[in-house]
């Protein structure tokens, strides 16, 4: 009989208290605040999302299923290659509703690992049932090329995951 996993925590405050990022950082005043944690060969993350994130009632709004899958995906890079990554492309498959006041757990795994190209699978499910799987390609960016992508110096919280 194999173990389980031993799961690892990843640190949210990587990127610096002041980070601005609306999936994970931890003091962003509406932003989702999702913790991950590394298990094996994934990324897990798991939540409950509120009524203040409802499209239809009582569900999620497919626009920010979309955001928490991508905001996993890039954990999944950060946390398996200590890199970080730029969302190049997005394959998405809404399954069913993500109902809100539920648990969900979602999951990250690399499926394809190149030199500047990383695509990520991601499942995300409620009561054992997937609601949301996609692949998300990310692009590996150098401290330059980060840069010149958002315009100014990169933070220094991040530079040793653009290298």
């Amino acid at each position: 009989m194999s173990q389980p996993s031993q799961s690892i925590d990843l640190d949210p405050a990587l990127f610096g208290d002041a980070s601005p990022c609306f999936g994970c950082s931890p003091t962003h005043p509406i932003g989702f605040r999702l913790k991950f944690a590394r298990e094996g060969n994934e990324v897990v993350t798991r939540f409950v999302m509120g009524q203040q994130y409802q499209g239809p009632p009582g569900i999620v709004h497919g626009g920010l299923v979309t955001t928490i899958a991508d905001e996993l995906a890039a954990w999944t890079v950060i946390g398996m290659k200590e890199r970080f990554g730029f969302t190049a492309a997005i394959e998405a498959r809404l399954k069913r509703p993500l109902r809100i006041d539920v648990e969900t757990v979602g999951r990250g795994r690399i499926v394809r690992d190149g030199s500047r190209l990383i695509k990520v699978g991601i499942s995300l499910s409620q009561r054992q049932r997937e609601t949301f799987s996609g692949v998300f390609t990310f692009a590996l960016l150098d401290r330059a090329a980060a840069e010149r992508l958002l315009r100014g110096p990169l933070p220094e919280s991040w530079q040793s995951f653009c290298r």
